[in-house]
């Protein structure tokens, strides 16, 4: 019996794990539609079911909604997902290797860790149905590499882009190789920059302002290195009555503007007759939708490349990211793509740069913390065949070096 004085002591792991299995089976008849309902109402729906069980074993717990979160993951089919893509997870990424071992990155960190859970096969594969056939999606040795997205789900990460690779030719103890990239939940201000030490105050309030005067930017840096969150923040230059086109492989960026149609490019499905959608044909398709702002998610293909330089030739401002490090090297590598993909000339595709991007900003690693590693401004033309860049910013400055870009905004 309780008294105002008693102390109510937590389930140990053994009981909790009663309550939830005890629960789990009384609902194992739900729908499959049931299950995939929104998931705050499935968890209320179920706290009640939890009191009843405990009740039941004569057991107490003050965790009612955390155990109907385990219960809800284990019926959805996530199960040891589930706390891992929870939008309060502080992680960027989740990986299963094909020997079954769990790896994530923390938001900010440089390297994986090896988490202490060892799922079942039965667990990883339940996981993976879990994971696509809401997309109408499966891996197997007929297709055995799968890319899908996570919608944005409420109590979950801000979506997630998912590669599953199957065992076949992911050779290992019979797992499928799983990598799921965590989106942010919500937009990222500009001021989240400055605190997390980017950059100075003053540099990333100058750029937010050159994103006003809609100058053209290219935000560069390697994998992981925080090319969309930056470019996220910067969008909060963007004009809140300017109607803002997002072309993105898939949609990660969110803004918090009214006016905002997002474009999302799809892959060939194998033994589909559904057409493919790339980013260059939702760039073609947003100068058709009277955009003010245009926004490029990841570049990769020379035809996305060469829409965007066209629509940002026609002095439509934009933001985009690119896999470079360093702004000779994005030229070099831009200029790769452009030949191969498109057939565009090196003299003519270093031109459409010149004309198409004003700055570019870079992010990197530097002493173990994500930063800005500089920013240069593009010269309009070329010089003894290259593209000529203006320094503005290098690590250490405490303001952008304005003098250059005044004459352009």
């Amino acid at each position: 019996m309780n008294g105002w004085g008693a102390t109510l002591t937590e389930l140990n792991e053994t009981d909790r794990k009663r309550v939830i299995d005890d629960v789990a089976s009384n609902l194992k008849d739900l729908s499959l539609t049931e299950m995939r309902s929104e998931r705050e109402k499935l968890i209320a729906r179920v706290v009640p079911l939890v009191q009843s069980s405990l009740n039941r074993f004569g057991l107490q717990s003050m965790d009612l909604n955390g155990i109907a979160r385990d219960i809800v993951a284990r019926i959805g089919g996530l199960g040891f997902l589930e706390p891992l893509l929870r939008s309060d997870s502080n992680l960027s990424e989740v990986s299963v290797t094909p020997q079954g071992d769990v790896w994530v990155l923390k938001k900010g960190a440089a390297s994986f860790e090896k988490l202490a859970i060892k799922p079942s096969d039965t667990e990883v594969w339940r996981a993976v149905e879990a994971l696509l056939a809401p997309l109408g999606r499966s891996v197997t040795e007929a297709s055995p590499s799968v890319d899908a997205k996570i919608p944005r789900q409420e109590g979950l990460a801000g979506g997630a882009r998912v590669k599953i690779i199957h065992p076949v030719v992911a050779p290992g103890l019979g797992f499928p190789s799983i990598n799921i990239r965590l989106f942010e939940a919500n937009p990222v201000p500009s001021e989240k920059l400055i605190e997390w030490n980017v950059a100075p105050a003053p540099v990333i309030h100058g750029l937010v302002q050159l994103v006003s005067s809609a100058l053209r930017i290219l935000v560069i840096g390697g994998t992981a290195s925080g090319k969309t969150t930056l470019l996220s923040a910067l969008c909060s230059g963007i004009p809140k009555d300017a109607r803002v086109v997002k072309i993105e492989d898939p949609e990660e960026i969110w803004l918090d503007h009214p006016h905002v149609v997002t474009l999302e490019a799809r892959p060939t499905q194998v033994g589909s007759s559904i057409v493919p959608y790339s980013l260059a044909s939702g760039v073609d398709d947003a100068m058709r939708m009277s955009p003010k702002w245009l926004i490029v998610g990841e570049m990769r293909r020379g035809d996305a490349v060469a829409a965007l330089f066209r629509a940002q030739m026609s002095d439509h401002p934009g933001l985009s990211t690119f896999h470079a490090e360093g702004p000779e090297s994005a030229v070099m590598r831009l200029n790769l793509l452009l030949a191969s993909d498109v057939g565009i000339r090196a003299e003519s595709a270093k031109e459409m740069f010149c004309q198409a991007v004003d700055l570019i900003v870079q992010v990197g690693w530097l002493g173990g913390r994500r930063a800005m590693i500089g920013v240069w401004e593009v010269e309009k033309i070329l010089k003894g065949g290259n593209v000529q860049f203006q320094r503005l910013y290098t690590p250490g400055d405490a303001d952008l070096r304005q003098a250059a870009i005044e004459r352009r905004v």
